[in-house]
């Protein structure tokens, strides 16, 4: 079982996932939803500072860290590379 936090104050858990490619996806989600708020300028301020995001273990460890600024000059783009998912790099 995995937490994902967004630890920009207040820290606030997300939501949980039962693997670590479940928690991966939901991080990139909640980033894919900045970058758009970002576009809206809704939450200006905190776009500037960045996001910050924690995949947390059972235990309350932090297993990855993530900060994201949205780049609105471009489309969204993963944040989670393609290895992360444990895909082939063929």
């Amino acid at each position: 079982m995995f937490e994902i936090w967004e630890t920009s104050e207040p820290a606030r858990l997300i939501s949980d996932a039962g693997s670590l490619k479940v928690a991966l996806e939901k991080v990139d989600t909640m980033c894919r939803l900045r970058h758009d708020q970002a576009l809206a300028h809704i939450g200006e301020a905190a776009a500037e500072e960045g996001y910050h995001f924690e995949i947390r273990d059972q235990g309350g460890r932090a297993l990855a860290r993530l900060t994201y600024v949205p780049d609105t000059s471009r489309a969204y783009q993963s944040v989670v590379v393609e290895e992360l998912h444990g895909g082939d790099s063929a």
